[in-house]
């Protein structure tokens, strides 16, 4: 179960990854919200020009074992969600005046959080948490933006002295990836789920048995695919991702639990580690 369980949110990230029947559904309920929840499962069928048999399908991709629970799933987002809620994201627009860049750069990377609360998974948070206490070291991957999600994970972890590094260029990655063993924990970070070095990677690290966490866009991909734990995050479709903003926000705010579950887990054993690297650095202010 996902921590704040919006499925419309699901709905409009996983919508791009679906069969083209399910597509389709997905397209008339995000363009209908108002009108579903009133629907009984044939005429949502005759509605989209499907079947009653494909709506139960697209029901159970999206999680729910019956249209009775999905329809109430329904009814539960719409009224959670506010007029601000329901605001799309914003684009960059042409001549836009500072305070309107402000204000919607901030509701855009606010939007990425608490929309990646809707489709990452609790559970899966605490089964990579508990890997990563447990693992010899932690690998992470990433190219380009999420690259740097990657660094600031390895800087964070290093904290708390653990053994990791994060890997930001296809040869380094493969190099990496073939040095993994059991023990070992590589995370793979990629917005899309397709980025192709991250896959070629991937492949290596799975053959020689490390446990592989995603971190990436909540929809089918192979990266989710491939891993044994995916971690979902929610991005915003715009037209110009301009150093992929609101994925980055997402990412980085998951790395942070994942760092603050372990610090937490381990916190009388990593209490010294957090206090020397502090004062380490706070010596250093002070010069």
């Amino acid at each position: 179960m996902s921590i704040n369980n919006n499925i419309l949110i699901k709905i409009r990230d996983m919508k791009d990854s679906l069969t083209p029947v399910e597509k389709m559904l997905a397209e008339y309920i995000l363009e209908n919200l108002d009108e579903i929840p009133h629907l009984s499962i044939k005429s949502l069928a005759q509605l989209t020009r499907t079947s009653d048999a494909s709506v139960l399908r697209f029901c159970k991709t999206m999680g729910y074992s019956g249209y009775r629970s999905f329809i109430v799933s329904i009814s539960a987002s719409l009224g959670s969600m506010d007029e601000e809620q329901k605001h799309q994201y914003t684009d960059i627009q042409p001549g836009d005046d500072l305070d309107t860049i402000i204000s919607n750069i901030s509701r855009n990377n606010m939007k990425s959080i608490e929309d990646t609360l809707s489709v990452i998974h609790k559970d899966a948070i605490a089964r990579a948490v508990k890997i990563l206490q447990v693992c010899k070291r932690i690998v992470f991957f990433g190219i380009g933006a999420s690259g740097l999600v990657g660094i600031d994970a390895e800087q964070k972890f290093t904290r708390i002295n653990k053994m990791c590094h994060a890997y930001v260029d296809g040869h380094s990655q493969l190099t990496a990836a073939t040095l993994l063993e059991k023990n070992d924990v590589a995370i793979f970070i990629s917005n899309s789920g397709t980025t192709v070095e991250i896959l070629e990677a991937l492949d290596i690290a799975k053959k020689n048995g490390a446990h592989i966490i995603a971190i990436t866009k909540y929809n089918k991909s192979e990266l989710a695919e491939k891993a044994n734990i995916v971690l979902g995050i929610s991005t915003p479709e715009l037209t110009i991702r301009s150093g992929a903003m609101g994925s980055r926000i997402a990412m980085l705010t998951v790395i942070d639990i994942l760092f603050a579950g372990v610090a937490s887990a381990e916190y009388r054993n990593v209490k010294k580690y957090l206090t020397k690297t502090h004062n380490i650095i706070s010596s250093k202010h002070r010069k």
